[in-house]
């Protein structure tokens, strides 16, 4: 093997700094695309092979197993059979093999079986059932978020102080009742792992001193992404003799929903003594100027620990933003780009769509189905393959024909509606035996005679289905799916769910609410095989398209394809064509950011990763009109635009005579000779603040034509948007 200073020397001067650094703690600033596992790598070849430490002294920390994966692929490609004894892997992954190493000082049993997210919802849901607490008071989601939170604040139960809170309080009991649960049934959670491993070294102090003394460099990947415990658990290890090598970005930290504390990174050089500092800011992904919009838009926040990233490449292409007239044509204009990309040489499957909602892909994926563009949703389903969204067609199905027993299946007690699993049962053995649907089941069980409690709970089930289906007789598909929404519980039961998960869930009802609020039935008939007409009401055409744009399956994973998926997914990942979508205020950023200064900031930090995503060209894209809870909004272009400098984008219009605009706000480019051409043809500017003596006071969207015959478009504060012809408007400019 060559020397080691071979291996060095292609380095970059901040990487050599960083790994050579000294017998001390390293505070590593890694920028986007700085090369940050190269240096994870190198500073371990550098300890054992320059600085004489055995791989067994050597702790690399990471927070998924792919990454662990890859760098002990590249650690053993440098070093060798060297690498041997190395200990690496995600928090939870070295927690579970202290404890399977001393599972007698841990307190646990030495068959203990770990509980992976899922199964820890059905231990928490039998377990409410035990205590005879009603679930839709106490979801059990909400109790998971609590319980997993404490933990990872290093909280047992004994440690909360609930006051006179009494919802605290219960909480608290069944946090409890929860622990006592797991200990008889020898079961560990996720967060349980960190926490008992945790407390394993602080009850024994002599294991605490055996691995202090082994780990003499613990090497911590993606630093800033450390909660409460992990960065505890990392002190307690290092203690007085151990040398702590951390690598993060305080501009990338964007999972403080769950969890995360930025703070840690921000607190390292206080808590630790001799800390050298790095920063990485050279880029090796995207070209100076997507760098350069970075910079800009990153320098907003207060709150940062100082970093500016730079390229030795050229500046590339100019950012293109596209300002589309509605939602409908974003879409579009996605699917045209990404055709053009193709056509230019470019291969699918380096284009990715981001956006800050999950909800949001329901319109880009139905235009690149349209389009015939394969493509595939990263790292979660298909907008109709989601789980809540199949919970209202479920409904949706089951009014239209009772004979469906898979939405029966589906919904009989979804949300819960206390029908046990033994009515269930009868049910099913009734339909077996008779021949009949689910639901025919129901009805002769009613018959027969139940318990008063079952009898009232499927007696409630079969009236609300039946009392939709009457209201539902006569209205649009829209008010028919917002009733559903409400009525079944489903609206209740979700926004119970206080976590980002439970958010996403209702944002996909809303657009699900906008799909059927803007379908429209194809010819309202559907041919049959003998080429006769048979109609079909909304409600069924609008479920069987639902039904066969799930039915479409995602490309294969060796086709080519576009990658769809949110700002969070797309953490690590590059593209050499990247798409933000929807960049608007109130979405992005989010509309419960804009009045917390904290959030806000987190935002803008997931603004500067979806910049630094993209390679080669980056196109952010933002509408006038967007459909949202079923109606229409006239949103402003977000500040991030604004950010940016106006020297790094390209603005793209719309082609055409109508020339919409985003509501008279400034956005960070220069509108002056567009607005100062449309005043001479119609007199009046986009955003120019106008009243009409019927309608009152509006701002102008849009223009279109010249003189007197010129129609604009007004968007009025109390009676909305309106055409209007200038030479009979009247208008009055404010």
């Amino acid at each position: 093997m060559d020397d080691i200073s071979h291996i060095i020397d292609t380095l970059n001067d901040a990487q050599r700094d960083a790994v050579t650094t000294e017998d001390q703690h390293a505070l590593i600033l890694a920028g986007a695309g700085s090369g940050k596992t190269k240096v994870l790598v190198h500073r371990i070849a550098w300890l054992t092979q320059v600085m004489g430490f055995s791989s067994y002294n050597i702790l690399a920390v990471t927070f998924t197993n792919k990454a662990a994966a890859e760098m002990r692929g590249r650690i053993e490609a440098l070093v060798g059979n060297q690498s041997q004894g190395l200990t690496m892997g995600t928090f939870h992954g070295i927690a579970y093999r202290l404890l399977r190493q001393h599972f007698q000082e841990a307190g646990l049993p030495q068959s203990f079986q770990i509980l992976d997210s899922d199964d820890q919802k059905r231990v928490i849901k039998r377990l409410l059932k035990t205590m005879e607490l009603d679930e839709q008071q106490w979801p059990h989601r909400q109790v998971q978020a609590f319980i997993n939170g404490e933990k990872e604040e290093g909280r047992r139960p004994q440690h909360i102080d609930p006051g006179h809170n009494p919802f605290v309080k219960r909480m608290v009991q069944i946090y409890q009742a929860y622990e006592a649960q797991c200990k008889k049934a020898g079961l560990v959670d996720f967060a349980e792992l960190l926490l008992r491993a945790h407390e394993l070294w602080l009850k024994h102090p002599h294991l605490l001193a055996h691995y202090q003394s082994r780990f003499r460099h613990i090497l911590v990947d993606e630093f800033q992404d450390t909660n409460t415990l992990q960065y505890a658990w990392l002190r307690v290890l290092a203690g007085a003799t151990g040398k702590l090598f951390i690598v993060g970005d305080d501009d990338q930290s964007i999972y403080g929903w769950r969890g995360a504390k930025i703070e840690n990174i921000r607190q390292f050089s206080q808590d630790f003594a001799n800390v050298k500092t790095v920063r990485l800011e050279q880029n090796y992904r995207s070209t100076g100027t997507i760098l350069k919009a970075a910079n800009a838009l990153i320098a907003h926040n207060q709150e940062r620990m100082g970093k500016t990233l730079w390229s030795a490449g050229d500046d590339g292409n100019p950012i293109k933003i596209y300002e589309a007239f509605n939602d409908l044509d974003e879409a579009q204009y996605v699917c045209n780009q990404v055709n053009q990309w193709v056509k230019e040489g470019g291969e699918r499957s380096d284009a990715a769509v981001l956006y800050r909602s999950n909800a949001q892909s329901r319109l880009i994926e139905q235009a690149l189905l349209q389009a015939k563009i394969p493509y595939r949703v990263y790292g979660g389903l298909r907008f109709y393959d989601r789980a809540e969204v199949k919970d209202v067609l479920a409904y949706l199905r089951l009014i239209l024909n009772r004979q469906d027993d898979a939405a029966f299946e589906r919904i009989y007690n979804h949300p819960p509606r206390g029908i046990g699993a033994k009515t269930a049962d009868m049910i099913r053995d009734i339909a077996k035996m008779e021949g009949v649907s689910l639901w025919n089941a129901m009805e002769s069980l009613l018959e027969q005679g139940l318990t008063a409690r079952a009898q009232t709970s499927l007696m409630s089930f079969k009236t609300l289905i039946e009392s939709l289906e009457e209201s539902g007789e006569g209205q649009e598909l829209k008010d028919q799916t917002m009733q559903v929404i409400s009525r079944s519980g489903l609206q209740l039961h979700f926004e119970k769910d206080t976590s980002e998960q439970g958010q996403s869930r209702l944002e996909n009802l809303d657009e699900l609410i906008n799909a059927t609020s803007v379908f429209k039935t194809p010819q309202s008939a559907i041919e049959d095989s003998l080429g006769d007409v048979a109609y079909a009401s909304p409600l069924a055409e609008f479920l069987a398209q639902a039904a066969l744009e799930a039915g479409e399956q995602q490309a294969d994973k060796w086709e080519s394809c576009v990658q769809l998926m949110t700002l969070h997914s797309a953490k690590g990942l590059e593209f050499p064509l990247v798409f933000m979508v929807g960049v608007e205020e109130g979405l992005f950023p989010s509309q419960q950011s804009t009045d917390d200064a904290y959030k806000l900031e987190e935002e803008r930090r997931l603004a500067y990763v979806g910049i630094t995503r993209a390679e080669k060209q980056l196109m952010i894209t933002f509408a006038n009109r967007r459909r949202m809870h079923g109606s229409e909004f006239y949103p402003q272009p977000s500040r991030f635009i604004k950010e940016i400098p106006n020297d790094c984008v390209d603005f793209v219009r719309l082609t055409g005579s109508a020339r919409p605009s985003s509501g008279g706000q400034t956005s960070g480019w220069n509108e002056t000779k567009l607005n100062d051409a449309l005043a001479q043809q119609t007199g009046f500017a986009l955003g120019d603040r106008v009243f009409h003596q019927k309608f009152g006071e509006g701002t102008v969207l849009a223009t279109e034509g010249a003189g007197e015959h010129a129609r604009i478009q007004v968007n009025f504060k109390a009676a909305g948007s309106k055409w209007l012809v200038v030479g009979f408007a009247k208008l009055e400019r404010l």
